[in-house]
């Protein structure tokens, strides 16, 4: 496209060019444009990207918790004027070949984006969501089933008893079961008390039963209007085209809507507050020390693009790595074991905040907190900000500015994800991409004098707009939630009469005949298999003259070179194994021989976009199928600073150390710290985890490294190294253990690096790759084996009791891997399972937030696995019927082909230069020919319901004997789960603690 035919004050249709701008950074030009007759705003970022991206998103202010924008959010998705289907948008993920499909709901704004490679597919689903969007059916029967109803069921007496059910009720009891999410919703009420910031946009439990059917269509006719839209394109397709399109579906119908959603500055206090918020804790032996407590401040509007730049800049000075001052001085009180929930600078709401503070502290540590917080700034006011922690805060700032990745969405959600808050409150989001004359800016107020520390004492040690804040465990808070709504309910179901109970069952009734209804859902746009290219993406390593110790791959990467080096695992002795995941946080976060931890963050910042090891274990994906366990040590840098990236590389390989032992308790603290509060976020991935331990020596070392064991055996470690009398020897012990780790892996035969960039820059590294070589001791073979190491063999029937309103059921059996023919069926069942099945008996029926079926195909596994789901026994019994719905060919041949394409779609799913050569790169270590790839794909592409049901006959069925079964939740629902299947004559979980 060429851009130099759009300029400000052209009409284009029904539209307005208001404004053309380039963005250098990212190759691409900036188009604002503004609908004539309704006043909606459209931004275009165009460039020769072809992952299109769409989206759609409206102003939403919410003036309670009840939940209404984020029920809205998930009601409009559920039939519209066009499309009369239950569920258009779960029905287009099979249906299409996005790359990214999901809607939003933020604290003020709600928004539906896309992206697709495919030009047919992106203009059927934006037909889908514009439909949607402004023509949503909002269906009563839809609200009960999204937002929140009454059901009678029987209670503990037999007798019918009133509960509540619903997706929205039930995903946020299950996000309210987070400390973190406590946290930062109650950080939000207790600094924002006079704007929609107070209210959970999201929804509380209590509070989502008070939302009426007709409050959700009466913000939907305020919020949801062209005159209080902005519409987002971006990629290689022409403008015109998107332009005509939506003016055509949405705009032509519209009429300006007068209307004033601006949402206002929080008025600013004249003295700092205090506030303390519960949240559930049932470990009574820990809890004393399981508070939290942090500082949080009221900080620039975030239409002021340079404060915004200048908090990001103070943000990384402050906390960006373990050097950083105000990090520093929180982590070495010992006070606690990890910064807090929420720490960081955010840029989200009108008026941005910075919070700092620490997590597993006592009551009393709180006002220490404060005090270490307010010296460290006011220090750093006196004293002076050294001078590299001002570089290397900016080297970050530029260093994220030039690596463009496709993690963890595709680039143009990203970017709109990135000035989204910034359009609604009036921002330039040009200015948000293009810093370069703010960083310039700074520069000069920088040579002026202390212009950063002026900003400091403005901000915080002057701020009055300020909270000192203590999350406060309560091991009973959820027994007395949970009897709140019992007796509320229990009142209200006497206040009823006869026939409005008997219209609750009524209602019931009905959502489950709305639920079973056979759809007809060709009135959806759709692709065939043609639509899908038949190729796989094939990148080869390049022969680079001059390079003779990495595999190289010469790519555009905007002058940044990728270093990645596998390193074998396989000789680090077996009772170590456990430990590889710590080993791969300390190498890289403990300090060297020659350097303190300080020192290397602080160089790694200046001169680099991270160095890092990250631990992997499988099965080659070859015929043979032998495991592999390597570390990867990556690393990357703007070309002028490649030298000291491999300078460092150089000094954690050569000079390996562990010999700080504070630091290792540190590290330790926060590892343990970090596990714990990803259990309840990421509950349905440790389940499944579980569930599959016992099915492949990988899945067993799965669980060891990244499962419930791995956080196990770091809380053991974690109290040994807490106490006072084993505190110093369990040290002396872990250096000892991490040193002959170290000395197991780092070997001369043992490495294989590779770079990714420019030649030149690639010529560069590689010369001080084999200077790091000569080095290194020699060794007899190279160690990316798997060892002889003990993995679970029992089958798990598991329940596990953690702090949770909603479980998370997972079940896992044996099934053949990539290299099998029956591999291509087992993901389209995997895929129809989900979509057909799955989604409506978990999801519609049954409340939970998602139910899943995944195939491995690397290990050869076959999992469901459930989401912040009201339900186990029942879920299992889905899973098992499952089965019986696979095998007896409840689905077409036209069902079959929408699996295929959500199969091709992760297939072909794009990436940018250096990932897409990374990803190559490692494929050959793990032995995944463009053979197999290719072979997978073609049979994949000829599969139909015949041969997917024979496999089906093959490895699904409703015996559990085989199968393994984990579910996290707590314990009155587990213990309620067995009674339920005692008194279905079928064996109860074993039940373990957390």
């Amino acid at each position: 496209m060429n851009q130099t035919a759009f300029t400000p004050g052209q009409a284009i249709g029904g539209y307005r060019i208001k404004q053309v701008s380039p963005l250098p950074a990212i190759n691409a030009h900036f188009i604002q444009l503004v609908h004539e007759k309704t006043k909606a705003v459209h931004i275009h970022i165009a460039n020769e990207d072809k992952e299109n991206t769409f989206g759609v998103f409206f102003r939403t202010v919410p003036t309670d918790s009840t939940g209404v924008a984020h029920i809205l959010e998930h009601t409009v998705l559920c039939g519209s004027e066009k499309y009369k289907v239950r569920d258009p948008f779960f029905s287009m993920l099979k249906r299409s070949l996005s790359t990214f499909m999901n809607a939003f709901t933020a604290s003020d704004w709600t928004m539906y984006p896309f992206s697709t490679q495919n030009k047919k597919d992106y203009f059927n689903l934006m037909d889908v969501y514009l439909d949607a969007a402004f023509f949503p059916d909002i269906d009563y029967l839809s609200f009960k089933q999204e937002g929140h109803r009454l059901e009678l069921e029987p209670g503990e007496n037999g007798e019918p008893e009133l509960v509540y059910k619903g997706v929205v009720y039930n995903e946020m009891k299950g996000a309210m079961s987070s400390p973190a999410q406590v946290m930062s919703r109650a950080l939000l009420k207790g600094l924002y008390p006079d704007t929609t910031y107070a209210n959970n946009s999201g929804g509380e439990p209590a509070d989502i039963p008070k939302l009426t059917y007709e409050g959700l269509k009466a913000f939907h006719a305020t919020y949801y209007h062209p005159s209080n839209s902005y519409f987002y394109t971006y990629g290689d397709l022409p403008l015109e085209e998107s332009l005509t399109f939506i003016e055509k579906k949405v705009l032509s119908r519209f009429d300006f809507l007068e209307m004033d959603t601006r949402v206002p500055s929080q008025p600013r206090w004249q003295a700092p507050k205090t506030m303390t918020q519960a949240y559930a804790y049932s470990d009574t032996d820990k809890i004393a020390a399981k508070y939290q407590g942090c500082v949080a401040w009221l900080t620039p509007d975030i239409a002021d693009h340079f404060e915004v730049m200048v908090m990001a800049v103070l943000e990384q000075i402050l906390l960006g790595n373990s050097a950083s001052p105000l990090r520093k001085a929180l982590i070495d009180s010992g006070l606690g074991s990890a910064l807090c929930d929420g720490t960081g600078f955010d840029a989200d709401n009108r008026d941005t905040m910075f919070v700092c503070g620490l997590k597993d502290i006592e009551a009393s540590a709180v006002p220490e907190v404060e005090k270490i917080i307010n010296s460290t700034l006011e220090a750093l006011v006196t004293k002076g900000i050294d001078k590299n922690l001002i570089d290397s805060a900016i080297h970050q700032i530029e260093f994220s500015r030039k690596e463009i990745t496709n993690t963890p969405y595709p680039y143009g959600i990203k970017l709109i994800m990135g000035v989204a808050s910034i359009m609604i409150h009036n921002g330039d989001p040009v200015s948000a991409i293009n810093i370069d004359h703010d960083l310039k800016k700074l520069q000069e107020e920088l040579a002026k004098g202390p212009f950063l520390e002026g900003r400091i004492r403005q901000y915080f040690l002057d701020n009055p707009h300020r909270l000192l804040f203590t999350l406060a465990p309560d091991e009973g808070i959820e027994a007395r939630q949970a009897e709140n709504v019992r007796q509320e309910l229990q009142k209200l179901q006497k206040s009823l009469n006869d026939a409005e109970l008997a219209q609750i069952n009524e209602d019931a009734a009905a959502l489950k005949v709305l639920q079973d209804a056979e759809e007809n859902l060709d009135v959806l746009p759709t692709l065939a298999l043609e639509d899908v290219p038949p190729d796989i993406e094939i990148i080869h390593p390049d022969v680079i003259k001059d390079i003779s110790c990495a595999t190289a791959f010469d790519k555009p990467t905007s002058g940044i070179l990728y270093f990645t080096c596998p390193a074998g695992a396989g000789n680090i002795a077996p009772d170590l194994f456990p430990m590889v995941p710590f080993f791969a946080r300390a190498f890289t976060n403990a300090g060297t021989a020659n350097s303190s931890y300080v020192q290397m963050a602080e160089r790694m910042d200046l001169y680099t976009g991270g160095i890092s090891i990250s631990p992997f274990s499988g099965t080659h994906f070859d015929h043979e199928g032998k495991g592999h366990s390597f570390i990867a040590l990556q690393g990357k840098a703007l070309d002028r600073n490649i030298d000291h990236l491999f300078d460092m590389v150089d000094e954690y390989i050569n000079a390996c150390s562990f010999k700080d032992h504070d630091r290792l308790k540190s590290l330790i603290l926060q590892y343990q710290a970090g596990l714990e509060a990803s259990i309840v976020g990421s509950g349905h991935r440790y389940a499944i985890t579980l569930s599959a331990r016992h099915l492949s020596t990988a899945a067993g070392i799965n669980e060891l490294w990244h499962g419930i064991a791995q956080y196990a055996l770091i809380k053991e470690l974690t109290a040994r190294v807490n106490d006072e009398k084993t505190g110093a020897q369990a040290l002396a012990e872990l250096e000892k253990d991490l040193s002959a780790m170290a000395d197991a892996v780092m070997r001369k035969n043992n490495f294989k690096p590779a770079v990714i960039g420019s030649v030149s820059s690639m010529v560069q590294a590689d010369k001080h790759i084999s200077k790091i070589y000569d080095n290194l001791p020699n060794s007899s073979s190279q160690a990316f084996h798997t060892p002889q190491i003990k993995t679970e063999t029992l089958r798990p029937y598991d329940g596990w009791m953690t702090n949770t309103a909603v479980s998370f059921v997972g079940q896992s059996f044996k099934a053949v891997r990539i290299s099998h023919e029956d591999a291509p069926a087992l993901s389209i069942i995997a895929k129809l399972l989900r979509s057909l099945f799955l989604h409506r008996e978990i999801r519609e029926k049954g409340g939970a937030y998602g139910g899943f079926a995944m195939y491995n195909m690397e290990e050869g596994i076959f999992s469901f696995g459930s989401y912040r789901d009201p339900h186990i026994k029942r879920t299992l019994d889905v899973y098992a019927n499952a089965c019986d719905f696979i095998t007896q060919g409840q689905f077409t041949q036209t069902d079959v082909k929408e699996a295929i394409l959500q199969v091709c779609s992760e297939i072909d799913k794009p990436e940018t230069p250096a990932p897409s050569a990374m990803k190559a790169f490692y494929r050959r270590i793990t032995k995944l020919s463009d053979e197999i790839r290719k072979g997978f794909k073609d049979a994949l592409l000829g599969m139909d319901k015949q041969k997917v049901m024979e496999t089906a006959g093959r490895y699904f069925f409703r015996d559990e004997a085989a199968k393994g079964i984990s579910v996290i939740s707590s314990k009155p629902l587990l213990e309620q789960a067995n009674q339920e299947l005692e008194a279905d004559g079928r064996e109860p979980l074993r039940l373990h603690k957390i």
